[in-house]
């Protein structure tokens, strides 16, 4: 079962790391801009930041988790 979340939450992450386009990437910001997906730029960087963290800290309460039990 611990496996299971700690794949989803890896996938997740790395989702979440592509999602973080630098400032200094023209194109995949202004795509990210125009198309409107995580509302505006400050908002959706707020809201990667709390969810990249959230699911660091799940990811080593697992990874802890399943190396404590085998």
């Amino acid at each position: 079962m611990f496996k299971l979340i700690g794949l989803i939450i890896s996938i997740l992450l790395i989702i979440v790391i592509f999602l973080r386009t630098p400032q200094e990437n023209v194109g995949l910001s202004s795509f990210a801009t125009k198309t409107d997906i995580l509302g505006s730029p400050s908002s959706a960087e707020r809201f990667l930041n709390v969810l990249t963290v959230l699911g660091i800290l799940i990811y080593f309460g697992i990874a802890l988790t399943l190396n404590l039990t085998s």
